[in-house]
């Protein structure tokens, strides 16, 4: 049976002269737990600007972990990196904390190093809290923001069969922006599957988006293929599997959304998505 190809109605769907954000997912850890200090930044920010592609787009899970933004920003500022700020909304004491290491980031450095804005990562997913809770949370921070001279958009980052279920529709209505993640590993899925899976999964959350609030779009925030780790039902990690990953999702997504991939470096990991070797070299090739 011939397979429809989602990928190519998804560009189709999107054809235009825009450019699109392409960039990485980076913790604020290092592999080996330390925190990142600026220099740490600023090396896998210039790490990612010397790869084919030259990537200068960066999505941040936090603002106050490690020191995220504090630490985070000047290197951006310092290499040319655009950053997708994460502002973590559990508990109530962290979700404060956060937004005061985004203010007071703003106060240093003006808005200039943003390119949007995340409130909460796979919540819903996680049943951390409510569809309403986190509107609303979503709507406190980009008020916070708008105050103080920030226009860019500040949506929410959640697994796409978080997004595809009805009781989260009030987080739709409540974003500028919806950021779908989707891994054809953690859906079994084989080598020869992985491209369909994960187009499939694109357009279930860009149908659901649509419907609920036209002319939203949708990012892909998290997406990639483990180089080593244990096999997850039909799925098996390795580089032969990530580079065919790389080379039939990530060249074609591309060139038609705004993309975060996961990730850039965790090699301590298992499974393991990182891109960059404990060497800081890429694991595998990285052209499109």
């Amino acid at each position: 049976m011939r397979l429809f190809n989602f990928a190519a109605a998804f560009a189709a769907i999107f054809a235009t002269t825009e450019a699109y954000w392409k960039g990485f997912n980076i913790g604020a850890n290092n592999p080996d737990g330390s925190c990142k200090t600026r220099a740490d930044w600023e090396l896998a920010f210039n790490t990612l600007k010397s790869l084919p592609g030259s990537f200068i787009d960066v999505r941040l899970f936090a603002s106050s972990d490690c020191g995220t933004l504090a630490n985070a920003v000047p290197a951006a500022l310092a290499t040319g990196t655009n950053l997708l700020v994460g502002i973590w909304t559990q508990d109530a004491a962290h979700y404060e904390a956060e937004k005061n290491a985004l203010v007071a980031a703003i106060n240093a450095y003006g808005t200039s190093w943003i390119l949007a804005i995340s409130v909460g990562s796979e919540d819903l997913y996680r049943k951390e809290t409510s569809a309403a809770v986190l509107a609303g949370q979503i709507y406190d921070v980009r008020g916070m923001v708008r105050g103080l001279g920030a226009t860019q958009e500040v949506g929410h980052v959640d697994t796409w069969t978080a997004w595809v279920d009805t009781a989260n529709e009030a987080v739709i209505h409540a974003c500028d922006f919806v950021g779908m993640d989707g891994y054809p590993y953690w859906q079994g899925a084989t080598p020869v599957q992985m491209r369909d899976v994960f187009w499939a999964s694109v357009q279930a959350t860009r149908d659901v988006v649509h419907r609920v609030k036209p002319g939203t779009w949708v990012w892909i925030t998290e997406t990639g293929q483990p180089v080593s780790g244990d096999k997850f039902g039909d799925s098996v990690p390795s580089v032969a599997s990530a580079q065919s990953y790389w080379k039939e999702v990530a060249c074609e997504a591309f060139r038609s959304a705004h993309v975060f991939w996961y990730a850039y470096q965790d090699w301590s990991s298992n499974p393991s998505f990182g891109v960059i070797g404990a060497d800081g070299r890429p694991i595998y090739d990285l052209t499109c």
